[in-house]
């Protein structure tokens, strides 16, 4: 709401651009429709247009189609090569690592990094992940007991149940059975990397973490772009077999870092910077963009 009032004086003075740099796009998960959701992140983009925004910077948008909802450029940086480098300067012996996807969602990603610093790939597939598709959606409502005093019409005088539109079945909703969890790839003896883009809840990667720790992985190291780490995320990731994680500054989280040694910070600054500078002169914006993959 602050960006939104602050662009909205400057649309009102007469400003001839307006252009917000917000690293971490807030709401970018909910980009989808799920069920019968609502799509927040498109809502988001018509609420910076109409506040009179004329161009967006950001790094590493959830899903690269997000800068379709908006009616301006948006240009989505990268943080994967300050990663990468991260990953070949700080990691002894990061030649024996292997890149895991925690989920198959998170496979091309994982991809991108694999392929760059030339390593394996694997990918966790199973129960452990998938806590977006998880959420309350509604289906279990109205509860199936009624405490009803009348006669409502719709029993029989037999008590059975009569269909709401008679003649018509509605198909059965079948519950959903997730399969035993896998790894698919070999982990035993390397060092466990697993690359995302946001880490927030760390439910997902701590039960991740223990299962390659149980499939022989000897260090296990969790990249992601932007480090939410709500609620209790350090001291899980404190108690749990993650030996470091390592995050971007697009979100402050420096009481996170006292309150767990585990987390490390790279600072992004210097690409946000350039990419201000050239918009600025009206210089060339492919420059930032080299050597990045489709998939990343």
């Amino acid at each position: 709401m602050e960006l939104l009032v602050m662009a909205y004086a400057l649309k009102t003075s007469c400003a001839k651009n307006i252009i917000g740099v917000i690293p971490y796009f807030p709401y970018s998960k909910q980009c989808k429709m799920r069920k019968r959701g609502s799509i927040v992140c498109k809502l988001l983009a018509s609420m910076l247009a109409k506040a009179g925004l004329t161009h967006i910077i950001t790094m590493d948008l959830h899903q690269k189609e997000i800068q379709g909802f908006f009616s301006f450029p948006v240009d989505n940086l990268r943080a994967s090569p300050f990663l990468i480098q991260y990953i070949q300067e700080e990691i002894p012996d990061y030649r024996n690592a292997i890149i895991v996807a925690k989920s198959p969602a998170a496979a091309k990603r994982a991809q991108s990094f694999a392929e760059r610093l030339r390593l394996g790939l694997a990918v966790i597939h199973g129960e452990a992940q998938c806590a977006e598709s998880d959420m309350a959606d509604g289906r279990h409502s109205p509860p199936c007991v009624r405490n009803t005093t009348g006669h409502t019409g719709l029993e029989l005088p037999t008590g059975k149940q009569q269909a709401p539109f008679p003649g018509i079945e509605l198909p059965i909703m079948m519950a959903k059975e997730k399969p035993p969890i896998t790894v698919v790839g070999d982990v035993g003896g390397r060092i466990a990397i697993i690359v995302d883009d946001i880490i927030d809840d760390v439910g997902d990667f701590v039960a991740a973490a223990e299962i390659l720790k149980e499939r022989g992985a000897y260090r296990i190291y969790i990249m992601a772009t932007h480090g939410l780490l709500s609620a209790d995320a350090p001291r899980l990731i404190e108690e749990s077999p993650i030996n470091v994680v390592v995050v971007t500054n697009t979100v402050p989280h420096e009481v996170q870092k006292l309150q767990c040694p585990k987390i490390k910070t790279v600072d992004v600054s210097m690409i946000l910077a350039e990419a201000i500078r050239r918009i600025h002169n009206g210089e060339s914006m492919a420059y930032l963009f080299r050597n990045i993959t489709v998939d990343d």
